[in-house]
């Protein structure tokens, strides 16, 4: 009964707006919307049809805040198909599929974190040269870091911005969820990007709110807050603000529904979780290293835990989190949903493995917000939990062009795929109808077909295989892709689901070659009904059945072994998905 519904659904907000593959070069960077949907367009001025349709998207909940990010409502295809080559005045990145793709990291620390101790433009300076293009300065949210701290980063960010004019740098911070975990948020540059963070970290910061909060109104001023991003952005404070949940797995206490109602509370701010946290380096083993776990991913379920989580989610697989790593897992009951939720991988540098100094002396950072510049000790840190930004984990956004709005973009639209230790040197995925053989034809990361019942299609990848060092001087191998598709089955009963059943890798190409670029085609049948597609790939030297068994995921992501669990000798690539849904 649903799908029927949703067909519907998909046949009124798709008109003058689906992904053509016969005219995909009529479509320019996403401004052809229905006029239904253009909401620049006032009721005044539509047809009376476009009114009616209107006011059934809006009754509905598939127009405004949330429409551009559900797969359920614009989808992203369009706004993908046609982009030209663009190239940035300055930076790096690569063109591949019509986009610049961008690597970043969108979680670090300075001097501004209790727990850190590096200034931003150390912490940019060797991003940049560990090969990003953008970052963001994530500081925690704390009393400390609202009354002081927001404000005596900002300049730091401008003159590194001025220094380094080749990297993006954002200014953000790590909120305290209320009730729940800690989370990226972040805005584009502006004259009131401090403004704007301040405000919401002084009203909606878990360290801000009365301990006597209970669970309910804990997790009404975690949506609130993000209402509160949302609201800036309308009111043009700023261009974009965006939302990644950080590390969500690791203690248990981020619950489905809340992850859920997240997302629902604001789909073009609240964009995605860390499918692999930082703090890669603390699997490293003794005496090399810390000896503990991957992300610090050592907890067992507490009081305030999701009860319903198994132990095996307090570790991670292969350096990711579990609700990423498994296969019909979490996430995969999100896209399931039709519920556009991304990934993201980045360092959460603190304090960083062999590096050689130390926190300033003298520092007070209660009173001023911050500790005194770092110092150099001549002693090693090899008990460090953290990699520099760039060093080991990045994230790579799909952008129409250089810049900080592209890069908000493209985050935003999902057009993303995550490597550790440099696994590949570039990706394009896309899918298509079958038989479609122009150059650049075909929906890409994030996107949506939108295609007739019956017709069939195919995902062509097309991947660079890595041919330098990586940053631990070794040139890595990939083995293995593993193609994942699962049903989309629609809006759950239960906000606390976290399993797919309809999900499982459907075919894994064995990797030879050790060079060069590799193609793949891969038929996705004929459409019978909706469904996503999603892509790994790994360097096969961990492996073992998935949580949801071997014919869901045969070759899946190992379980990392606390005090054993070196990150560069188990690498993985994963890429966001692309929804196939009928007309």
């Amino acid at each position: 009964m649903w799908a029927d519904e949703c067909i519907n659904q998909w046949e009124i907000i798709d008109m003058g707006h689906g992904h053509d593959h016969h005219h995909h070069d009529d479509v320019h960077q996403g401004t052809d919307l229905a006029p239904a949907m253009d909401l620049s367009i006032p009721d005044s001025e539509l047809s009376p049809s476009d009114v009616s349709r209107r006011g059934f998207l809006r009754g509905a909940g598939l127009l405004g805040a949330g429409a551009a990010a559900s797969v359920l409502a614009t989808p992203s295809a369009a706004q993908a198909a046609g982009l030209p080559h663009s190239h940035g005045p300055a930076g790096g990145g690569t063109e591949k599929g019509g986009f610049k793709w961008l690597s970043g990291d969108h979680h670090i620390h300075t001097q501004y974190s209790s727990d850190a101790q590096y200034r931003v433009i150390d912490q940019a300076r060797h991003g940049h040269a560990f090969g990003l293009d953008w970052v963001v300065i994530t500081d925690h949210g704390s009393v400390t870091h609202a009354k002081i701290g927001v404000d005596k980063v900002n300049p730091d960010i401008r003159a590194t911005r001025d220094e380094l004019r080749e990297l993006l740098t954002f200014q953000g911070l790590e909120w305290n969820i209320p009730g729940a975990e800690h989370a990226t948020v972040f805005v584009t540059p502006s004259r009131n990007e401090v403004e704007v963070l301040k405000k919401f970290e002084q009203n909606y910061d878990g360290s801000a709110l009365p301990a006597t909060n209970t669970t309910e109104q804990n997790e009404a001023a975690a949506i609130a807050g993000i209402k509160f991003l949302a609201s800036q952005v309308k009111a043009r404070k700023v261009d974009g603000a965006l939302f990644f949940a950080n590390h969500p797995a690791r203690r248990g206490i981020d619950s489905p529904h809340e992850i859920r109602n997240w997302r629902d509370a604001d789909p073009t701010v609240a964009v995605g979780f860390e499918g692999a946290p930082g703090h890669q380096a603390a699997g490293i083993p003794a005496p090399n290293g810390r000896g503990g776990a991957r992300g610090y991913y050592d907890n067992n379920p507490s009081a305030a835990s999701f009860a319903g989580y198994p132990l095996e989610s307090y570790r991670t697989w292969g350096g990711f989190d579990w609700m990423t790593a498994t296969v019909g897992g979490l996430w995969d009951s999100l896209l399931a949903e039709g519920k556009a939720w991304w990934i993201t991988v980045n360092s959460d540098s603190h304090v960083n493995y062999l590096d050689q100094s130390d926190r300033g002396p003298d520092s007070n950072f209660e009173v001023n917000g911050k500790y005194n510049d770092p110092v150099y000790t001549g002693k090693t840190l090899t008990t460090a939990g953290d990699f520099w930004p760039g060093f080991y984990g990045r994230t790579a956004v799909g952008a129409s062009s250089w810049g900080y709005k592209q890069v908000m973009d493209g985050l935003r639209a999902g057009r993303v795929w995550v490597d550790h230790g440099r696994l590949i040197k570039g990706l394009d995925a896309r899918v298509r109808v079958a038989g479609d053989r122009r150059g650049s034809s075909g929906t890409p990361l994030g996107g949506v077909v939108h295609v007739k019942r019956g017709t069939t299609t195919e995902l062509t990848l097309d991947i660079d295989l890595q041919d330098v060092p990586n940053w631990a001087q070794f040139i890595p191998v990939l083995k293995r892709v593993d193609v994942i598709v699962g049903t989309v089955t629609g809006p759950v009963a239960d906000k606390d689901a976290f399993t797919a059943p309809d999900t499982k890798v459907v075919k894994s190409f064995e990797i030879s070659q050790a060079s060069g670029k590799v193609s793949i085609t891969y038929s996705l049948g004929r459409l019978d009904k909706p469904f996503y597609v999603r892509v790994r790939g790994t360097d096969g030297k961990r492996t073992q059945p998935g949580l949801m068994g071997a014919s869901v995921d045969a070759y899946g992501p190992r379980l990392d072994v606390v005090g054993d669990a070196d990150p560069w000798g188990d690498l993985w690539f994963y890429t966001n998905p692309i929804w196939v849904l009928p007309k």
